[in-house]
């Protein structure tokens, strides 16, 4: 699937209590990339490759963004419910990530859950491989699913950030560093 290409994209800073976070929105004022400043190359390079020719430039937060992500990071976890998104990919990948956004604040699923819920059990590795491509985390929650012990497993932004989402959404998760 291809997404219609943005005139341009505006990519913002927000500071959070977990890091810098990056904010690519379209002109329609949809986000189409989140991560945080440590991964900003990585970000700028997958902006290009996905919308090549599009102008990027820096800019303010939108205050529908900013007002959405405060309030999350300030305890009103469905906040960002609120959060307009697009994404280009596969049928499958979208599939996920739509079962991403399906999974209620302060739980966690395994990956096989995951898989379970969109019709394809046996598909578990196809499953994180499209949660590690999500481009919007934290909107789309990917750090929602965790291993099948429950332990905590990787998450683009690091696990330090999985680690106090989780928490902070009031989840349980097995947590290696507090053992």
């Amino acid at each position: 699937m291809t997404d219609a290409r943005p005139s341009a994209i505006t990519v913002a800073r927000l500071p959070t209590p977990i890091g810098t976070a990056l904010l690519a929105t379209d002109e329609a004022g949809v986000l189409r990339a989140f991560n945080w400043t440590d991964y900003e190359p990585q970000m700028r390079a997958w902006l290009a490759r996905r919308y090549p020719a599009t102008p990027l430039a820096e800019g303010p937060v939108l205050a529908v963004m900013r007002q959405a992500f405060e309030a999350y990071f300030a305890g009103e976890i469905g906040a960002l419910q609120a959060v307009a998104w697009r994404a280009a990919g596969t049928a499958f990948q979208l599939g996920v990530w739509q079962a991403l956004c399906d999974i209620p604040a302060g739980e966690t699923l395994s990956y096989a859950q995951l898989a379970d819920r969109i019709g394809r059990p046996t598909a578990m590795r196809a499953v994180g491989l499209a949660n590690g491509a999500n481009p919007v985390a934290l909107v789309v929650p990917c750090h929602r699913v965790i291993g099948a012990t429950g332990a905590l497993t990787g998450y683009g932004g690091g696990l330090h950030r999985k680690r106090w989402l989780l928490a902070h959404e009031g989840a349980s998760f097995k947590d290696q560093l507090a053992a």
